[in-house]
């Protein structure tokens, strides 16, 4: 896959940015140099703009001395506009009419690869660099494994697979404890109040992933909800969510892991009620405290849930990063850049000018490998085939 810019297949374009990517390739300065020099070409369209703004004399003239001449440099083209009879006479506005003219091979979309290495060739590129320099302007589909290798002999590419583990471990963790917590102390409440209470808790999973990312940003701001109250203790004000890497991580750890919580909680939920009751009568006939009924007839009894639960958000942290895009954009520093984000700001939110589709490709086809994997781990985990097979009672 290209990591080239642009995204219909086919095209050959160059950038800026694959000058440095041509460097890699080998390919020698002389021809960079020559990719990178603009040249100053007499046409039609150049004229046009010349008599819009200067007048129809100037280009009439201009077009009768040097129609399709090209001039190597902006300075032999003001040199050609000062030697007319109906020259420009400011030096400034001699400039101005000869960037009219400006033509560079950078930027320009070509359709067919013979007309791009004839614009190559124009340039005065050497001849043995035209493959690697077509190579890497061409926008469509390659099959290559270049961006896997460039992925992992980047420091950066480590940087991203660390946060991505530490947040998807910690946060899973606060999904499935919070969430039996939740569940759990429910059960045992009375049923008004245990449903008022699952209610609040499922909010943050029902609100709109903005308004629920503003309600937290406006908690934990320097002028928010957290700093006004604390303001009469002597603390500070600070911004609570991007101060450091410690606090970004906590927020946003609490952000994902009240939603995912919230589904837990529901989830759970349901689930304990579907065992008898008559287990737990018998049990607490038996003398069982309320962590004996937790601890071996509720927790065993859902194996299943917590696979479920367990697998679905795993695969689901590993491909969100909304929250994160929303709360810090993967700051301060890159420091909870994750790996999904990353391949987000790599394909979609280039800001030096190189949208790298091909790479960020290769950002989420490592995704899909680890959460394939780590499926088969969780149900290797928790017995899967035994969750599946029939009750003892019917074999």
């Amino acid at each position: 896959m290209s990591t080239a810019t642009g995204i219909s297949g086919g095209d050959y374009l160059l950038s800026p940015n694959n000058l440095d990517e041509m460097q890699a390739h080998g390919v020698s300065q002389k021809t960079l140099d020559a990719l990178a020099d603009t040249t100053y070409q007499v046409d039609d369209h150049g004229l046009l703009l010349l008599a819009q703004e200067f007048g129809t004399e100037i280009a009439n003239e201009l077009k009768e001395r040097h129609n399709n001449d090209i001039f190597k440099n902006r300075g032999e083209l003001e040199r050609a506009l000062k030697d007319m009879k109906h020259r420009i006479r400011s030096p400034r506005d001699r400039k101005k009419a000869a960037d009219l003219f400006g033509t560079s091979i950078l930027n320009q979309r070509f359709t067919s690869k013979v007309d791009f290495i004839t614009a190559v060739i124009q340039t005065g590129a050497v001849q043995a660099d035209i493959p690697a320099v077509t190579s890497v302007a061409y926008t469509g589909w390659q099959w290559t494994t270049n961006n896997f290798k460039r992925l992992f002999s980047l420091p950066a590419t480590w940087r991203y697979a660390l946060n991505t583990l530490a947040y998807v471990t910690l946060t899973l963790v606060f999904n499935i404890g919070f969430g039996l917590f939740l569940a759990i102390s429910t059960f045992y409440m009375p049923e008004g109040f245990a449903n008022t209470f699952r209610t609040i808790w499922f909010l943050p999973r029902i609100l709109p992933p903005v308004l629920y990312v503003l309600m937290w940003k406006w908690f934990t701001w320097d002028t928010g909800f957290l700093s006004t109250i604390l303001a009469p203790l002597g603390i500070p004000a600070q911004n609570w969510m991007m101060q450091t890497s410690t606090h970004a991580w906590v927020t946003i750890i609490l952000i994902n892991g009240s939603v995912g919580a919230s589904l837990g909680m529901i989830l759970f939920s349901s689930a304990i009620r579907s065992i008898p009751a008559s287990m737990l009568h018998a049990s607490e006939v038996d003398g069982a405290s309320r962590f004996q009924q937790i601890r071996h007839i509720i927790l065993p009894q859902l194996r299943w849930p917590i696979l479920f639960l367990t697998s679905y958000e795993t695969l689901s942290l590993l491909a969100s990063f909304e929250h994160i895009l929303l709360t810090t954009d993967g700051g301060p520093g890159k420091s909870t850049e994750v790996w999904a984000l990353a391949a987000f700001h790599t394909a979609l939110r280039n800001y030096s000018g190189n949208l790298q589709y091909g790479y960020g490709a290769a950002f989420a086809l490592i995704l899909v490998a680890i959460g394939i994997a780590a499926s088969l781990v969780y149900m290797r985990l928790f017995n899967f085939r035994d969750l599946v097979s029939k009750p003892r009672i019917e074999r």
